[in-house]
């Protein structure tokens, strides 16, 4: 057993990495990497960063209202928290913080509702249980941005302690309510009011847009966190990121999945 003079100061060191991260991301700022006794070497580690700045923003009034999430890999595990300040119902304009080329950076996503609290158990959730705790699905958009300065010199544990370059959601119209509408892929078009279209096939990176899901109520359960109703969860981009200019009206399409304008405007 760990004697509290062994934990006191990783408990410490953690503290601070969720405190320094948590600053910027309020502030909409990059940094350095974090110093080299801060950074997470496992995910538990990062983990554990990740959660202490949602502990933070939990105490400053900005709940979880989102995850994001993959069916976890060999090489890596995706899951993040969004927060309620930064998540927009189907707004006309879409304020974020621009990349340094100034550009609105997102990933084409669709959300799923939570109608129905799925607290943490001892036993694992059926699908048939997860499903019925679902409301709509929406189309969405995840707003990216990293805390680093060089994100492609950071680790996936730096970028998981950050949150996965997320800085947001974007909830958009209910999905088409068509009866056995394909959602593993779909023809994305972005028509921008400056006369440029940006097309795309997209494909859901784990095929099944729920596979992500399923994974993610009974993760977070083993770790003694429930998803509550109103919450949503976005399970990975069709598209990876696209780049976006600012004040310019877009009308994404998202093949017969359904529609929607936004203009994304500089916060």
């Amino acid at each position: 057993m760990s004697s509290t003079a062994t934990l006191e100061p990783v408990q410490m060191q953690i503290h601070v990495a969720a405190k320094e991260l948590a600053e910027r991301r309020a502030a909409g700022t990059c940094g350095d990497l974090l110093l080299p006794e801060l950074r997470p070497t496992s995910f538990e580690q990062a983990f554990a960063i990740q959660q202490t700045v949602a502990a933070i923003y939990k105490a400053n009034n900005n709940p979880i209202a989102a995850w994001k999430c993959l069916l976890p890999s060999a090489e890596k595990t995706v899951v993040a928290p969004i927060y309620q300040k930064d998540v927009y119902q189907q707004s006309a304009t879409c304020p974020l913080y621009p990349s340094t080329k100034d550009l609105a950076r997102v990933e084409p996503e669709l959300a799923f509702e939570i109608t129905r609290d799925l607290p943490p158990r001892a036993t694992p959730y059926t699908e048939a249980e997860i499903d019925a705790a679902l409301g709509n699905t929406r189309l969405a958009l995840e707003l990216i941005k990293s805390r680093y300065h060089t994100p492609s010199e950071a680790t996936h544990f730096d970028a998981l302690a950050d949150g996965l370059v997320n800085q947001g959601l974007w909830l958009g119209p209910v999905l088409n309510p068509l009866a056995g509408l394909e959602t593993s892929h779909f023809e994305l078009s972005v028509n921008i009011h400056n006369g440029e279209t940006l097309q795309k096939s997209a494909i859901h990176p784990n095929g099944f847009p729920k596979a992500g899901l399923y994974w993610l109520v009974n993760f977070l359960s083993a770790q003694g966190i429930g998803l509550t109703q109103g919450q949503y969860v976005i399970t990975g981009s069709y598209a990876g990121v696209l780049d976006l200019p600012l004040a310019q009206v877009c009308d994404f399409e998202y093949g017969a999945l359904g529609q929607f304008a936004v203009t994304f405007t500089a916060k």
